[in-house]
C-alpha cells in the first residue's frame, strides 16, 4: 500500500477477536513510520499475532498533551503515523482528540481506516432503534456523579448508548432502573466477539436482576443500549371533543382523569387542554 509521506491515519483495530481486523489496517500499520498506541503490552500481542514490526510509542490519556509538539515535529519532517487504541475505533471513549486537533490546526491531513466499533456493533445487535441515538461513554465512578448524569437523560427520547466496566456494571444498572425506571427496555452486550460473549435484550428489573443473580455474567466489558423515553401522543382532534363533553358533567380533574384513561394522551397535556376550554 502507498503511505503518503507526513500524514496520520486513524486505524481501527479488532474489539476481540483478531480475525475482524481489516486487510487496509494491516497494510497501513506495517507501512507507517510509526503507530502511537494506547497500550503497548496490548499493541504487542495485536503486532505478533499479524507479523508487524513497526515502531511504537505509547501515547494515552497521562502523556498525549505533552507528546503533540513531538508529533507533529515528526509527521513535518515527513514520517507517516498511525493511531491505534487498545480496541475497536480510536477517539470512541479513547485518547486522540487533542492530538488529531492539533494535526487540523496545522495543516496535517488525518485519514481514519475503518474497522470494528463497539458502539456500532451493539447497536446493529440491540433490537432498539437505531435511526436515532446518543453515546454517553462512560458513566461516572461515583454514584452521586453517576446518577445525576442519568438524570439529565430521563427525558431523552433517544436510544443511549453507553459503555461500562464489569466492576460498576452491576452499579450502574441499579442506578438505571431507579432514575429510568424498571420497565424501561435495555440491552446489554458483554465480551463483544471474544469467546463468551452475550447479549440479552430486556427491562432494566429482569436484566439487572440476572446480572445480580449471576457472577459470572459481571465479568468483561459492557456496552449497555438504553431505549428513548416514549413520547406521549398529542392531544387530538377527538380528545377535545371528548373533554368538552366531560367538562359539561364533571370537575376538570374528573374529566381528565377519564379522557387519559381512554384516550392514552398525557394526563399534563389533557389538564392544559381543559383548562384552555373551562377558561
Amino acid at each position: 500500500m502507498s503511505i503518503i509521506r507526513g500524514e496520520v491515519y486513524i486505524v481501527a483495530t479488532p474489539i476481540g477477536n483478531l480475525k475482524d481486523i481489516t486487510l487496509r489496517a494491516l497494510e497501513v500499520l506495517k507501512a507507517v513510520d510509526l503507530v502511537l498506541v494506547e497500550d503497548t503490552r496490548r499493541a504487542r500481542r495485536l503486532f505478533n499475532h499479524f507479523g508487524i514490526d513497526t515502531a511504537m510509542f505509547a501515547l494515552h490519556d497521562h502523556n498525549e498533551t505533552e507528546l503533540i509538539p513531538e508529533v507533529l515535529s515528526r509527521v513535518n519532517n515527513g514520517a507517516s503515523i498511525a493511531l491505534i487504541s487498545d480496541a475497536g475505533t480510536p477517539l470512541i471513549s479513547d485518547p486522540g482528540y487533542p492530538l488529531v486537533r492539533a494535526l487540523h490546526q496545522s495543516g496535517v491531513s488525518v485519514y481514519p481506516v475503518p474497522g470494528a466499533c463497539a458502539l456500532v456493533a451493539a447497536l446493529s445487535v440491540s433490537g432498539l432503534p437505531t435511526d436515532s441515538f446518543i453515546f454517553e461513554g462512560f458513566l461516572p465512578s461515583r454514584a452521586q456523579a453517576r446518577r445525576t448524569c442519568l438524570s439529565t437523560l430521563i427525558s431523552e427520547p433517544r436510544t443511549i448508548v453507553f459503555y461500562e466496566a464489569p466492576h460498576r456494571i452491576l452499579a450502574s444498572l441499579e442506578d438505571m432502573r431507579l432514575i429510568f425506571g424498571c420497565d424501561r427496555q435495555i440491552m446489554l452486550g458483554r465480551e463483544m466477539t471474544k469467546r463468551f460473549e452475550t447479549y440479552r435484550l430486556g427491562t432494566l428489573r429482569t436484566l439487572t436482576d440476572w446480572i445480580s443473580d449471576d457472577n459470572n455474567q459481571r465479568k468483561g466489558e459492557f456496552v449497555i443500549i438504553v431505549a428513548g423515553r416514549e413520547m406521549s401522543p398529542a392531544p387530538k382532534d377527538s380528545d377535545l371533543l371528548l373533554l368538552q363533553a366531560l367538562l359539561e358533567e364533571l370537575p376538570v380533574t374528573q374529566a381528565v382523569a377519564v379522557a387519559t384513561r381512554v384516550t392514552g394522551t398525557s394526563k399534563n397535556q389533557l389538564y392544559k387542554l381543559a383548562l384552555s376550554i373551562v377558561d
